[in-house]
């Protein structure tokens, strides 16, 4: 009985190892799903806008897209989501130009058109580079950095080592081990994650105002992520509370749209 048992042990504690050893090698394909699109494809969008491309310092390219308002009170930098590529994304860049800036959203490296390898560190550095390319045309206190869902993390990182006129997360987390914990909670999400966006330590280093949009009903990023990150922010109604929405449909609420009128006047 005693062999059985620990014969029973062995192989569950074998399976648990040879799972974490799975999520830590394949956790790219956990957490990002990207689009590619060839590099032919011709963007439809009705806007007016210009395809950029901006060469990293390994050799590979980052393929964004920037969007022009008619008369432009600055510009937006916009990371989104760990989905699909700007194929789908420039649509809400059209949302946003209404409301008086331009828009540069840059697809992640195996994102689109962009090449290369994702990792932290090349998502961080790359985040850094649409901002100095922004930079030769906008002064700094004209640059808005926006942030959706694992966007966010990239946004404060980058907003932490820059001074841009406003940062906007939307659906952000506290830190995103605390996310995986959310959805995982029988893994050390601690141990085994590399992308880890500590923005819970970056959003200390951020000196402009910070805005959070989330919805209470977030069923990927539970509202109390974005509502204990908001804690460590110091500007007063730095949250702005969407009621019932979701991950992936605060754009639909009212509240949403005054928001943003009322940060981006």
């Amino acid at each position: 009985m005693l062999k059985v048992l620990i014969i029973t042990v062995s192989l569950i504690a074998g399976i648990f190892l040879i799972l974490m050893g799975v999520v830590f090698w394949l956790q790219d394909r956990l957490i990002f799903f990207p689009e590619k699109v060839p590099a032919a494809y011709r963007y439809p969008f009705k806007s007016n806008f210009k395809e950029v491309y901006l060469d990293t310092p390994d050799g590979n390219r980052i393929n964004a897209l920037h969007f022009m308002a008619k008369q432009t009170k600055g510009v937006i930098l916009y990371f989104h989501g760990n989905a699909g590529s700007l194929r789908s994304w420039g649509y809400v860049a059209e949302e946003l130009v209404p409301y008086g800036y331009d828009v540069f959203m840059p697809d992640y490296r195996s994102f689109g058109k962009s090449t290369g390898k994702l990792s932290p560190q090349n998502l961080y550095q790359d985040g850094q580079l649409p901002y100095e390319y922004l930079q030769q045309a906008y002064p700094e206190d004209k640059i808005v950095i926006f942030g959706r869902s694992i966007g966010t993390g990239v946004a404060t990182k980058v907003a932490s080592e820059n001074k841009p006129k406003l940062l906007l997360l939307e659906t952000p987390f506290y830190d995103f081990t605390e996310v995986a914990k959310t959805h995982y909670p029988f893994l050390p999400a601690t141990l085994l994650l590399r992308y880890t966006f500590r923005s819970d330590k970056w959003i200390k280093n951020v000196s402009c105002l910070v805005y959070i949009l989330h919805g209470t009903a977030d069923e990927v990023v539970p509202f109390r992520s974005g509502k204990k990150l908001a804690g460590l922010i110091n500007n007063p109604n730095s949250l702005v509370i969407i009621e019932g929405g979701g991950h992936n449909n605060l754009s639909s609420f009212l509240a949403y749209h005054q928001a943003l009128a009322r940060v981006l006047k």
